[in-house]
């Protein structure tokens, strides 16, 4: 259990932190409008992204009931996958197109170990 809770944090805080550090950048660097113009979004796409990586980090960081945290985690994957496919579809070098997947199995890992931990703090003791 102790295991599952270490596994939980260290994923989740992973993830949190680079969807946290990619919400920043797509803010405060000016390279990213370009970027997000050589995938085809509009500027006002990489704001609104930034807002919802922002308010998805810390609503996987806290304690939330289950629905809300599903729709974290829901939301995060398919923002890997949508990342993963305009960088697929745009020609964009392998290192773009393999670190959404990579942060989508770091999430995948968060997920399930959240889901274990939750079940054996939920089950009620046998007698």
């Amino acid at each position: 259990m102790k295991a599952f809770k270490i596994t939980y944090w260290i994923t989740t805080a992973i993830v949190a932190l680079m969807m946290t550090y990619s919400a920043y950048a797509y803010l405060t660097l000016p390279t990213m409008n370009q970027a997000f113009s050589h995938l085809g979004y509009p500027g006002y796409f990489r704001v609104e992204l930034a807002l919802a990586k922002l308010a998805g980090a810390v609503l996987l960081l806290i304690p939330l009931k289950s629905l809300i945290k599903e729709w974290v985690y829901a939301g995060f994957t398919f923002t890997f996958i949508s990342a993963f496919i305009a960088h697929s579809a745009s020609g964009d070098p392998v290192n773009y197109r393999v670190m959404p997947i990579i942060f989508l199995a770091f999430l995948a890992v968060s997920y399930i170990t959240w889901h274990k931990v939750k079940q054996a703090t939920t089950k009620s003791p046998v007698l």
